[in-house]
């Protein structure tokens, strides 16, 4: 197998990499113009930024040139484990095996954690004691609120595309990268590492009054949850085509031609796509892979956001999510003040408590607002190259609209001047990118990765079949239980399968996902951690949620009945289908 087109060296200073907490970001191998437009310099330089920012490195700690807090590995994006740790380390009250357990949930086969020279650092351990305080202390993200502000300036300016040439809507594209999107995804790395902070200190305090399940409690149904507003507006979509006859039939129908059927009708018609056009205008930047700019988002195809809403078109009335945040808000305060009040006689832990309790909500808050802000810019990017990809394919010179992003960002110019020079560089570059997504890339690897060549196609490793009774262990991701038929999803593109009530079993989850939280009774996911998005969204939506179910979607038959333990990060196997 030829090497893939783009990738970074392992790290002999952090030599833990994984796929967890990015894998559900970029699935597939990473697109060329992707790492060379966004990787290779901005995250990294970010990643780099935030680590410096919050206290836990210096800048001649990491290698110049090299990528190492994430790279791209055998075509595959990973996240270095080694840098997360020692963050663990160097932060009081807290260890390596804490990052581990909060940031990536549980790995198969990494390897413990083992100190090396310079990982001790009394100098980097005062400065995080003082970012500590700060967390506590801290009552506004004025950078993360200001940063989303422009960006909806942004989209408020956005020109349109149709009158713009290639080559103007290629340099909108590039230039807004280059200036724009460092800066943003150091606020996101900074917050996304100081999140799991207040969430460990809340979950020591808890272990020793006896409560140690409270934890994902007190950190559920927060308010102000970005990433859980799509599913919020979507929700109330959906109620209105429930409520409408005409409606209700247009989607009976299926989704072929769904959009003109609706447009057909007097209105309710008319009304549901003003909605549902302002819904896109709000959230249009939301889809799978979301990151990856060659993917689709709901805004560049809709359909993939007429799917969820019509899966969430079919539940009860009782699944409203806002009703379900409302009641996880009040668990919370009620918990809060139990456990404060268990506290009355220790204030200094008393105070501690409190203190991470609204840290832990700001925090987590925040880090979803940075995520949506920077999925904002990265949208804002996309557009204008999927303009150029959707001419480039009227014009017969690729064969499909995100082919763009095969190439590599000092290519794009000269496909521009001369596109069907490229066309059978583009065929080759899918034909290898086809090949490379049907192999499994090791979740964990330590120093060097093996050889693409030597892995396994997806889906052909053996794996233990379960038997009725078994009990499967993940971690806790969001509280609460559930019983129904496991529904196993592969990919939130193709949304039919899973009825009102199911238990959706996914392989992993990204905010792209959460529409399908909705609908569900409870959902399993093969990898996933306390803190990772979908498990901050799925508590913000009320579902019960067990991550790190490891091979859950190739273990758990599709239809088996199952119960999920939320709180007790469980999922037993009552029944195996006929």
């Amino acid at each position: 197998m030829d090497p893939w087109l783009v990738g970074s060296e392992p790290s002999e200073r952090f030599p833990v990499w994984t796929r967890a907490n990015v894998g559900e970001v970029f699935p597939d191998p990473v697109a060329p113009l992707s790492y060379s437009l966004m990787m290779r310099e901005h995250v990294e330089g970010g990643w780099r930024d935030a680590l410096i920012n919050m206290g836990a490195y210096t800048a001649d700690e990491f290698s110049p040139g090299k990528m190492e807090t994430l790279g791209v590995h055998g075509g595959y994006t990973y996240l270095n484990g080694s840098v997360a740790r020692l963050i663990g380390e160097r932060t009081p009250g807290m260890t390596a095996q804490m990052m581990d357990d909060l940031f990536f949930g549980a790995q198969p086969g990494i390897p413990p954690y083992e100190p090396a020279p310079g990982d001790a650092n009394e100098e980097r351990t005062a400065a995080m004691t003082a970012t500590l305080e700060w967390i506590m202390s801290v009552e506004h993200l004025d950078d993360a609120a200001a940063s989303a502000k422009r960006m909806d300036q942004l989209r408020a300016e956005r020109p349109d595309f149709s009158q713009m040439s290639n080559q103007e809507l290629w340099v909108r594209a590039r230039d807004l990268m280059n200036t724009q999107f460092r800066q943003l995804f150091a606020e996101h790395i900074f917050l996304t590492f100081l999140a799991p902070i207040p969430v460990g200190a809340l979950t020591q305090i808890c272990e020793a009054v006896g409560r140690p399940q409270d934890t994902m409690r007190i950190i559920s149904g927060v308010g102000d949850v970005e990433s859980a507003a799509p599913a919020m507006a979507m929700w109330e979509l959906g109620r209105a085509v429930a409520a409408d006859p005409s409606l209700t039939a247009a989607f009976d129908a299926g989704l072929d031609g769904l959009h003109e059927r609706l447009a057909s009708l007097d209105g309710a018609g008319a009304a549901f796509l003003a909605d549902f056009d302002a819904f896109i205008h709000e959230f249009g930047m939301r889809g799978p892979r979301e990151w990856e700019i060659r993917s689709h988002s709901w805004g560049t195809r809709p359909q993939l956001a007429l799917a969820a809403i019509d899966r969430m078109r079919l539940s009860d009335e009782s699944a409203a999510p806002m009703q379900r945040q409302q009641a996880m808000a009040a668990d919370r305060k009620r918990i809060i003040n139990e456990i404060s009040t268990l506290l009355e006689g220790d204030p200094e832990t008393q105070g501690m408590f409190l203190a991470a309790s609204k840290a832990a909500a700001l925090f987590n808050a925040g880090r979803e607002r940075t995520k949506t802000t920077n999925i904002k810019l990265v949208h804002e990017c996309r557009l204008p190259l999927h303009t150029i990809g959707q001419r480039m394919l009227d014009d017969g010179f690729c064969e499909e609209v995100g082919d763009f992003g095969l190439l590599l960002a000092d290519e794009i110019d000269d496909w521009l001047n001369d596109p069907a020079s490229f066309k059978d560089t583009l065929r080759e570059r899918r034909e290898l990118l086809d090949q490379y997504s049907g192999i499994q890339e090791p979740f964990v690897f330590y120093q060097t990765q093996a050889d693409p060549s030597t892995w396994d196609q997806k889906g052909a490793a053996p794996v233990e079949p379960v038997k009725v009774g078994d009990v499967l262990i993940g971690s806790p991701g969001c509280p609460g239980q559930a019983t129904g038929v496991a529904r196993v999803i592969l990919d939130p593109i193709d949304p039919t399968a899973l009825g009102p009530g199911e238990i959706l079993v996914a392989p992993s989850t990204d905010p792209s996902w959460t529409p399908l939280f909705v609908p569900a009774a409870a959902v399993i996911v093969d990898v996933g951690s306390l803190t990772s998005h979908a498990m901050i969204v799925s508590r913000e939506l009320g579902i019960p949620c067990v991550p790190s179910i490891t091979n859950g979607t190739r273990r758990i038959p599709d239809g088996a009945t199952v119960q999920v333990n939320g709180d007790a990060g469980e999922v037993t196997i009552l029944a195996l289908p006929e």
